[in-house]
């Protein structure tokens, strides 16, 4: 069982860069009207932004993390860990946590490695940046967390190219013997890996000249085996059954309940999906924003995008009680619940 808490670790503080670049729903030629209003009411995304080509992710990361350095006035080379959580890496290999800690300026004497997860990638990243320091007595860590999904989905399917946003994050943490306790449950079902899937491309189906080849699943959906493939009724299924079940046992086990927490803070995967998960677990509107609108699913990005662009005061800081999920791809889903104590939320990079 998966369900452990962390002393000695506080979050001081949150960065996010997006894409310059805004895509609208309305202007999708794949859609009627008429689908494209539907589309925007159920999914909630009304637009997303869209890397350029040749932008990646750790592009992304790397300027989050250069502003929040700049807000907290830390010393890149004072960082003694670096995680990166993303399913759109650099490279094949190397890892690009090793990158990325070259290029921010930190010591060759910290730590850097990827981890490969998606839609539940911060609630994962955090729980193992977390342990590491508290075990360690590392002092300071940078979390880097987003996703490039635009670079894999196929505009020709409406499944999923109206879904996805690009963004990339950066959470900085530091250990610290006061810090509030950070608790944490982890969940993954690997029988539904299918469910969400780049079919070609890693070492089971190396890339071949087939790879390439466009097939119409069905009408609307053409893509091929290098595109991101979305069986989306298995996932909601999953995701309303799962999740809510999950957020309920875990209030039973820290007892607490939700009048408990100031803010909810999903991943951002479909306003009817989280909405779903929102009222079976009974948490109100004001406690659970949403950046859904304008930024669609920006993947193991969205909860971090979210605390900063709805969550910040006017001094740039959060504070108070958080229980955040993030669930999808793999299958894997995951809550923590923690407190923000005047944590820094960096303005929007965007580039």
């Amino acid at each position: 069982m998966a369900f452990f808490s962390i002393n000695n670790v506080s979050i001081k503080g949150i960065a996010a860069a997006t894409p310059k670049n805004r895509e609208s729903n309305w202007d999708y030629e794949m859609l009627s009207d008429s689908e494209k209003k539907l589309l925007i009411k159920t999914t909630g995304v009304e637009e997303k932004r869209r890397a350029p080509k040749g932008m990646t992710t750790s592009d992304l990361c790397l300027e989050a993390g250069k502003k929040l350095l700049h807000d907290l006035k830390w010393n890149a080379r004072e960082v003694d860990v670096l995680i990166f959580v993303s399913q759109s890496s650099d490279y094949y290999l190397p890892a690009t946590a090793i990158i990325l800690q070259n290029k921010i300026g930190m010591n060759e004497s910290s730590l850097a490695l990827d981890i490969g997860l998606g839609c539940s990638g911060y609630i994962y990243g955090l729980s193992t940046i977390s342990a590491l320091m508290s075990a360690s007595g590392l002092k300071k860590g940078l979390l880097m967390v987003g996703d490039i999904s635009s670079a894999t989905c196929s505009k020709e399917d409406k499944s999923t190219y109206p879904l996805f946003g690009d963004a990339g994050t950066v959470t900085a943490l530091e250990f610290d013997h006061k810090a509030n306790p950070l608790v944490f449950d982890l969940f993954s079902d690997g029988s539904g890996y299918e469910h969400i899937i780049i079919p070609h491309g890693g070492a089971r189906n190396l890339i071949s000249t087939s790879s390439f080849n466009m097939e119409e699943v069905s009408p609307g959906i053409k893509r091929s085996n290098l595109n991101l493939a979305l069986n989306g009724l298995e996932v909601f299924n999953f995701s309303v059954k799962k999740v809510p079940a999950t957020l309920k046992d875990f209030l039973q086990k820290t007892k607490n309940d939700v009048e408990n927490y100031d803010y909810f803070i999903m991943h951002q995967a479909n306003k009817l999906m989280n909405e779903s998960i929102r009222k079976k677990v009974g948490f109100t509107v004001e406690q659970t924003p949403y950046t859904l609108a304008k930024f669609g699913n920006t993947s193991s990005a969205s909860i971090p995008l979210t605390i900063v662009q709805e969550l910040k005061n006017k001094e740039n800081k959060v504070n108070g009680n958080l229980l955040l999920t993030g669930f999808g791809v793999g299958l894997s889903w995951g809550v923590c619940s923690l407190v923000f104590d005047n944590v820094v939320c960096s303005d929007l990079v965007e580039l």
